[in-house]
Order: C-alpha cells, then sequence, then structure tokens
C-alpha cells in the first residue's frame, strides 16, 4: 500500500481528517506518518511530542501500521 491507496483506505472508512497527518507538522494531537532520511515514521503527536513512535524501512509497512491503528482507535471516526 502506498500513501495515496492509505488516503482512499481512510476516507472510505470514515476516518476524520482531523485524526492524523500526512507528511505534515504533527502539532496536533493526531497520528502522523512522515519521511526521516530513509525510514518511515508513523507516530502519536501529543502536545508536541512523538508517542509511540514506530520506524519502518518501507512506504507500505508504515501505510499498513498507520492504517490499523486508526482503524482500532475508536475517537478517529467522523461524528
Amino acid at each position: 500500500m502506498n500513501v495515496d491507496e492509505l488516503k482512499t483506505k481512510l476516507r472510505e472508512a470514515g476516518i476524520s481528517e482531523h485524526a492524523y497527518s500526512l507528511f505534515g507538522d504533527g502539532l496536533g494531537e493526531c497520528y502522523v506518518l512522515t519521511v526521516h532520511g530513509k525510514q518511515w515514521l508513523v507516530y502519536y503527536a501529543e502536545r508536541g511530542q512523538r508517542q509511540g513512535l514506530q520506524s519502518f524501512e518501507s512506504e507500505s509497512e508504515a501505510c499498513q501500521y498507520l492504517l490499523e491503528k486508526l482503524l482500532s482507535d475508536p475517537t478517529t471516526r467522523k461524528k
């Protein structure tokens, strides 16, 4: 899965756009997917801190992990 496919899956699942940030600053309270060098990073941004930071070698692994995190968190759904 790549980032474009991830966006489609999140939209189809009814995940709020405010629940995540793709390549953004992650300043709000949300899940973040970004790239640092050759590593794909996924974490939860809370009060400017990175919580639960996970790094991946591939875009596909990072996207799959973020999708699972967002789908398993009931607070990420649109109201």
